[in-house]
């Protein structure tokens, strides 16, 4: 008999095998996966003459093309023609380049016509109906791949609910990737004037196995007439895909700061607004952006202190040594019980924090970084060294 008690509980162990990364080193470019989903014989939805795997493919293009302008951004694509590529196969060509994000863009659709606007994914199991629908139709592009039981052994395409195991290891990433998906949300409303449904959560396959932040854009409905004009336009995907590039590099700017100024293992951590979401019968959102101001338990009422963040996960650990690779005096912080971040080291000395940076590293935690508080509220790295 399986013993389910055990395998929740090793699952929940590798979450901190997997270090929460942006596989960012100092000097080093910003790495940027762009995911068109679907391709070839899979059309992804259809209506009205729209066909999904052109205008991803579209707007990916453009996005990565506004992005390779930038010197200090490096531009990974999944596909850059029409060929259909294995869900797993995305991830890996993400995971393959050590890329900082993984965004994934698609179309929406849906029978009700009238149904529009835009919103964006991050990977979780959650129980809203029309979020699973919409993970449920994007993942059946699965049963389109060779010998495609054996390669997703213990998922069943029609239930989205057997990804439960997969969702425990991937939560160190959910926090980085609310933020962009806010970020993507904030210029698809305040750049292009599109309706906003929100940052939510499903489990999407193609999602699950990309080892970094990720996120997956459903651009819009072509199944609605207006707006399906709108992005099979050159005017339309113009604007989505600058959109998306401007969030792209606002997040990197706010994560992992400019090159020119700021040293590649210090990324600020800045508040992200979650993005409002207008509430709609076939749709509710159930991702919001976790406040980022958080009270250390242990820190005096004054000064500056720094610590290096080594995980953030749906759930609380005991923070004995085993559990963290060693590493003793890990502490924990949690957003109302949303989110708990695991930090290491505590001191006011900014060398020492730089020294705990790099033993955290050694230790296998590779995406490990700084932040810092003061007078117990938690500011950037660059208004802590001032």
């Amino acid at each position: 008999m399986i013993n389910l008690r055990k395998i929740k509980c090793l699952l929940l162990l590798a979450t901190l095998t997997v270090a929460f990364s942006s596989h960012s080193q100092p000097g080093s470019k910003f790495k940027v996966a762009l995911d068109a989903g679907h391709g070839a014989h899979d059309f992804g939805a259809t209506y009205h003459g729209h066909i999904e795997k052109n205008i991803a493919l579209a707007v990916v293009l453009k996005v990565g093309k506004i992005l390779e302008k930038n010197p200090n951004i490096d531009v990974i694509y999944t596909r850059k023609t029409d060929v259909f590529i294995d869900l797993v196969e995305r991830a890996n060509i993400a995971n393959r380049a050590d890329a900082n994000i993984f965004v994934s863009i698609h179309c929406n659709a849906n029978k009700n016509t009238a149904a529009d606007g835009c919103e964006t994914y991050v990977m979780g199991l959650n129980k809203n109906a029309s979020n699973l629908a919409v993970a449920k139709a994007e993942n059946a592009v699965i049963t389109l791949e060779k010998d495609y039981k054996q390669k997703y052994e213990g998922f069943d395409p029609s239930n989205p609910g057997s990804m439960l195991g997969v969702t425990l290891m991937q939560e160190e990433y959910l926090e980085n990737s609310i933020a962009l998906a806010s970020k993507i949300q904030d210029r698809f409303v305040d750049d292009n004037g599109r309706k906003n449904r929100g940052v939510k959560q499903a489990p999407f396959m193609v999602l699950h196995k990309a080892y970094m932040p990720r996120v997956l854009i459903e651009m819009g409905f072509i199944s609605n007439h207006a707006e399906g004009a709108y992005l099979d336009s050159e005017d339309g995907q113009d604007e989505m895909a600058k959109a998306i590039a401007n969030a792209i590099t606002s997040y990197k700017k706010e994560y992992y700061g400019n090159a020119e100024n700021e040293p590649g293992e210090d990324k600020p951590s800045k508040k992200v607004k979650p993005t409002p979401v207008d509430p709609e019968p076939e749709t509710q959102p159930v991702a919001q952006k976790p406040s980022e101001r958080v009270e250390p338990k242990e820190e005096p009422a004054g000064g500056t202190i720094f610590k290096v963040q080594i995980a953030a996960v749906g759930r609380k650990i005991d923070t004995t040594p085993s559990n963290f690779k060693g590493l003793s005096g890990v502490s924990v912080m949690t957003d109302n019980g949303t989110l708990y971040k695991y930090t290491y080291g505590s001191t006011p000395d900014y060398e020492t924090a730089k020294r705990n940076l790099e033993e955290a590293k050694a230790k296998g935690y590779t995406g490990a970084y700084l932040i810092a508080f003061r007078d117990g509220k938690k500011i950037s790295i660059q208004e802590a060294l001032k």
